[in-house]
């Protein structure tokens, strides 16, 4: 059997909702869906197949919730939620692991707003774009007030700001963006998706599996889009702030298949992407990039009024295919997917 029918629980119509998973009921039906579709343990599988989820969060993925990729359709996350929900039942035999990451952030980070202020003690709105020259010219300068508990004296903060801005300018990616509070270590915003936190659970269950969770984004002085690097990962005395994630790279090389989704297209999973394939290229795998399959329509690119970042998305996705990666929909079934060599 190629495709799975979709299990009597799934309802598309909640995907777009924040509830409770009922575990003990989830759990006895996925048993019993393995038995009736003879599923077997995911250990059994010859060829073994990855899922790694990208930042599939309510803060992201709900309408209402703080950093909503709405795409162009303006309801983007809860249509790619639907469609990955379906893939993963649809595909439950194939899948052998599934791995999440998880963007994780507390009040007091370098791109929140307590972490700056002005002259007058005000701190930066949402949105801010903070340059070099802002933090040169006395704009914005670190909070003195943050100092002690983030372990540091205000001279300290002050040199790190400065360091970060000058660092991301001298890149060229981006200026320096304050975002609203999201995805809050403890809050519900910060959860995974109901309705993909039970496909990933009915997964786990029916196929003796283990989900993994990958924390990403939690040190104060930097951002952490990418779930394999930080943007900044150096401080003002070269000492390294985040020890670089190998585990994508891991999975790469110890799975067949390894397929790429989640929010947003255009910023983490690209990316995430992007620094993955630079990973292992650095280290003579370039041919491993075979492996990689991007699921591309369970993603969104962010769409504001100030800013549509589709056609960027687009460009990341061609530039990832031309270097061997696979484009590959949710509709069609993993066998007929291309050859991963």
């Amino acid at each position: 059997m190629s495709q799975l029918p979709l299990p009597p629980h799934f309802h598309p119509d909640r995907v777009g909702e924040v509830w409770k998973v009922d575990y003990e009921k989830r759990a006895a039906e996925a048993r019993a869906w393995a038995k009736r579709h003879h599923i077997p343990p995911a250990a059994e599988d010859e060829r073994r197949v990855a899922l790694v989820l990208i930042d599939v969060q309510n803060t992201f993925c709900l309408p209402g919730f703080e950093l909503f990729v709405a795409g162009r359709s303006g309801n983007g996350a809860v249509e790619d939620n639907i469609r990955l929900c379906r893939f993963i039942y649809r595909n439950l035999h194939r899948i052998t692991h599934i791995a999440a990451t998880l963007d994780t952030h507390l009040p007091l980070q370098i791109f929140h707003p307590p972490f700056l202020v002005d002259a007058e003690g005000h701190h930066p709105a949402p949105y801010t774009t903070i340059s070099v020259d802002d933090v040169r010219n006395g704009r914005w300068r670190f909070n003195p007030a943050a100092a002690a508990e983030l372990g540091l004296t205000p001279e300290e903060g002050q040199r790190h700001l400065e360091h970060y801005v000058t660092t991301l300018a001298a890149r060229g990616k981006y200026q320096h963006t304050i975002w609203p509070f999201h995805a809050m270590l403890g809050g519900i915003g910060h959860a995974l998706v109901p309705a993909v936190e039970e496909a990933i659970f009915f997964h786990s269950i029916a196929r003796y599996a283990q989900p993994e969770f990958i924390i990403k984004g939690n040190h104060p002085l930097t951002e952490h889009y990418s779930a394999l690097r930080p943007e900044v990962n150096i401080d003002t005395e070269g000492r390294q702030l985040v020890p670089p994630n190998e585990r994508l790279v891991q999975l790469v090389e110890a799975y067949d298949m390894v397929i790429v989704t989640g929010q947003a297209k255009s910023h983490c999973v690209a990316w995430t992407v992007s620094d993955l394939l630079k990973a292992l290229q650095s280290r003579g795998q370039g041919h491993l990039v075979h492996k990689i399959y991007l699921l591309e329509d369970t993603t969104s690119p962010v769409v504001a009024p100030s800013a549509d970042f589709t056609a960027a998305a687009e460009e990341a996705y061609a530039r990832f295919e031309a270097a061997g990666a696979h484009r590959v929909h949710s509709e069609e079934a993993i066998d007929d997917w291309p050859p991963s060599c």
